[in-house]
């Protein structure tokens, strides 16, 4: 993915516009796409800014933090729930999450997922 143009070359393009230039003008000679201009004018005219957007981030994870309590209770009582039979039980409840979705609940609590016992250091170590 390419990187966001500078705000300065949106307000040179925004700028231009405003007076008369053409999108399809103001695209050429500031060399941008046209789409590009068109999108940047629109929001200039509804918003006021030109200002980039926030790019990326975590635009879901409020929807698993709601039960994240629930979740968390369920671990706490029954150590060896897997991530599936999570999902499981929130769908039964009508709240649908992919077990990955789970797992970065419970990261973001600090909870591992690890159910095997920890190794002996050698094969002669007692458990």
């Amino acid at each position: 993915m390419t990187a966001p143009l500078s705000n300065d070359l949106r307000r040179r393009v925004v700028l231009s516009i405003e007076p008369g230039f053409s999108r399809r003008a103001a695209a050429a000679k500031f060399d941008v796409p046209i789409a590009s201009a068109v999108r940047w004018y629109q929001r200039y005219k509804r918003t006021g800014s030109i200002e980039l957007d926030v790019i990326g981030g975590d635009r879901q994870s409020h929807r698993v933090e709601a039960h994240a309590a629930k979740v968390l209770d369920w671990i706490d009582e029954q150590r060896d729930l897997t991530l599936v039979e999570i999902a499981d039980r929130l769908a039964d409840e009508g709240h649908v999450f992919a077990p990955a979705t789970i797992w970065r609940l419970l990261d973001r609590h600090n909870y591992t997922v690890k159910k095997r016992p920890p190794m002996p250091a050698n094969r002669i170590a007692t458990m």
